[in-house]
């Protein structure tokens, strides 16, 4: 490609002339046919992701150019980045120039932070650069080889977004990797729900921004707010020249240029569930009243004779009884209770409040106020809020004080929001089993990167139990036996339920422990740090999971290293992955077990009451035979929810672009 082109894509990917002010990908306009052949696509994509030859010519070739920097004066690599920034913007990102920017990056990097990344992490680096998705394994340094790729593009004058699954990470990762940028002569900032527009509108002007995937996106669907109706790129352009107060200003973004995203298959998958809804306070006062009546009423059922309940699907369906009974008291009641489709859905949601959103798993009581915990993460979310009433019923469920309703501004889901970005690459450590849907959805090739140094991980025997306490019983055994030899453990859990559990049992038999979970969020740099200290206790939920480095203390390593037990399977493998790979990263030494009762919610939940009743006549000690059935039934069980969760994401694509067609009278789709 000569060097003309090559500047003209790379002008292309920001803000300017050819991308316009406010740069972004306008939604395909794709069919049935179209999107069937991204399905094949994405399904032969799954077989080139351990092609690994141009990588390490790559590798070679910064290594060679790497050489060269090694003697030169911090005065002379400026210099050198100061024609290499010119270059970029005359040439583009040609591969050439990107070898030498990775190279100078590599030696920056080494004297301000003293960390040179391996020829694994200039691996990711490159595939990210050109919009791919690197699945590099937990504890590769994911956090330093973004910088690679972040750097080159914002030398190349591209407005980078970092993005990642909490704020935790998102001001780690900021503040650690500040001092690499700032030697390059880039700015970087960060965003996070504290941050007033100002301070949000100056953290995306900076050339690389690490901010959370619902920060942004909900920053991008305000900025749609003030664009509205009207996409004109010119007529923005023309703003400027003859008004003092233009929509340019008004934007918290510079656009959608390029964005960088960490676990990727935690932001673009397990949360491309849920749409993402932009709201505002409108006063309910008048419906509080109502939400109680309909909990009333609710608590006044019984169910499989009133209702049935589906845990799988989380829904509720009124039976012909309980239609019939709701009809009758509503006769004394309210008009609004005399509509039977309105009375119907605002009971539904009250047996939905009552019996399918549980405290301690769904959410927190914190202050007085209903927070949700998002199931992927474990993490606190205070500013989400269930919609048609639903949170306000869990408050009179709980006995809060009940919050106003919020009136719906703004609509749109991840997978819209990220295949808006001109480009997009990103990293995790478990991509391989979703590889095809991120290809048919955001066009995201996978390309996995081989290891720093060999895996010492070592895999124990699972252990499968008839019920929840002879499960919590051998785990604590488990950790009573580990601890003694001075191994560090941690135990992950499902729940911030089963880990207060858990934690009351340990103290009972006079283990010392740290909890983690979304109650102790803002301590969680202080517990992640000591969990690998000799002999210390960790239980946790998914906190642990992702983007969490667990240092080993000086002789852990001769121990065993870490020693991780899961105490349940998650919906996905992918999350049981990230779990395990929170022991022997970087060739350490690490272990992990599983531990599983037949009364885990996800085997009660989708197994058959007769397969359940089969595997608990099974002995404990049955043999491989026995342990292996046990597994297969486990793991198709956990299959079933993968499909449900697939399929409910194809549904909710599926309705945006139907809604869309409804729409499209009015130009605009949120």
């Amino acid at each position: 490609m000569s060097n003309a082109s090559t500047a003209a894509i790379t002008g292309a990917l920001r803000p300017g002339l050819i991308a316009g002010r406010y740069p972004q990908r306008l939604d395909p306009d794709t069919g049935w046919a179209d999107r069937m052949i991204r399905s094949i696509q994405g399904a032969l994509a799954r077989l080139t992701i351990d092609h690994h030859a141009g990588l390490h010519r790559v590798a070679e070739a910064i290594g060679r150019q790497g050489k060269q920097l090694t003697g030169l004066s911090n005065t002379r690599l400026e210099n050198m980045l100061v024609d290499l920034r010119r270059r970029f913007r005359s040439r583009g990102l040609s591969d050439p120039l990107c070898i030498q920017a990775f190279a100078l990056i590599r030696e920056v990097s080494f004297r301000t932070l003293h960390k040179r990344h391996y020829d694994s992490q200039l691996m990711g680096g490159w595939v990210m650069l050109h919009g791919q998705l690197a699945e590099m394994e937990t504890g590769e340094g994911k956090t330093l080889t973004a910088t690679l790729a972040a750097a080159a593009l914002a030398l190349a004058g591209v407005p980078v977004h970092v993005i990642t699954v909490n704020e935790y990470l998102v001001q780690r990762d900021a503040v650690s990797m500040g001092p690499l940028y700032k030697a390059l002569g880039l700015t970087v900032g960060f965003v996070t729900a504290d941050m007033k527009v100002e301070q949000r509108r100056a953290g995306y002007a900076c050339d690389i921004t690490y901010c959370t995937n619902d920060q942004v996106a909900f920053d991008y669907l305000r900025d749609r707010l003030v664009l509205g109706n009207d996409h004109s790129q010119l007529r923005l352009q023309l703003e400027s020249a003859h008004s003092r107060k233009t929509r340019l200003k008004q934007f918290l973004l510079r656009g959608l240029c390029f964005a960088i995203v960490d676990e990727a298959d935690s932001v673009l998958i397990d949360e491309a569930r849920t749409p993402l809804i932009l709201t505002r306070n409108i006063d309910s006062s008048e419906e509080h009243a109502i939400y109680r009546q309909a909990l009333k009423l609710a608590l006044k059922m019984e169910n499989d004779r009133d209702f049935f309940l589906d845990p799988k699907g989380r829904g509720v369906q009124l039976s012909l009884i309980g239609q019939q009974g709701l009809s009758r008291s509503a006769k004394t009641m309210d008009s609004v209770w005399q509509n039977a489709r309105r009375r119907e859905e605002l009971v539904c949601q009250a047996l939905h409040a009552l019996y399918l959103l549980h405290k301690d798993r769904d959410y927190l009581i914190s202050d007085g106020k209903v927070v949700i915990v998002d199931a992927n993460t474990g993490r606190a979310m205070p500013d989400r809020s269930w919609e048609r009433g639903l949170h306000q019923l869990v408050e009179a469920k709980e006995d809060c004080p009940l919050t106003d309703a919020r009136e719906q501004l703004g609509r749109l889901t991840y997978q819209r929001f990220f295949s808006r970005y001109l480009r997009i690459g990103g990293m995790t450590g478990t991509a391989r089993e979703v590889s095809a849907e991120l290809w048919s959805v955001y066009g995201l090739r996978v390309q996995r990167i081989p290891l720093h140094r060999p895996s010492q991980r070592r895999e124990l025997s699972p252990r499968i139990f008839p019920d929840a306490p002879k499960k919590w019983a051998a785990v604590i055994a488990s950790v009573k036996q580990k601890q003694a030899t001075g191994q560090p453990v941690l135990i992950g859990t499902a729940s911030v339920g089963d880990s207060e559990s858990l934690s009351e049992r340990l103290a009972a038999k006079g283990i010392l422990h740290q909890v983690l979970n979304a109650r102790q969020d803002k301590e969680e740099a202080r517990i992640v740090a000591a969990a690998g200290q000799k002999g210390q206790v960790t239980v946790a939920t998914n906190m642990a999971g992702r983007g969490t480095d667990i240092p080993l203390a000086e002789g852990v390593a001769g121990l065993g290293g870490l020693h991780v037990i899961a105490a349940c399977r998650n919906d996905a493998r992918r999350i049981d992955r990230q779990l395990y790979g929170r022991c022997a990263r970087q060739g350490d030494a690490g272990s992990y077990q599983v531990f599983l009762s037949l009364e885990d919610d996800l085997i009660q939940q989708n197994c058959h009451p007769a397969v359940i009743r089969f595997l608990s006549r099974i002995p404990a000690h049955g043999g491989m035979f026995f342990r292996k059935l046990n597994l297969f039934f486990i793991r198709r069980a956990q299959r079933r929810v993968e499909g449900r969760h697939r399929e409910a994401r194809r549904i909710l694509m599926q309705h945006e672009l139907q809604t869309d067609q409804k729409l499209a009278f009015s130009g605009n789709m949120e």
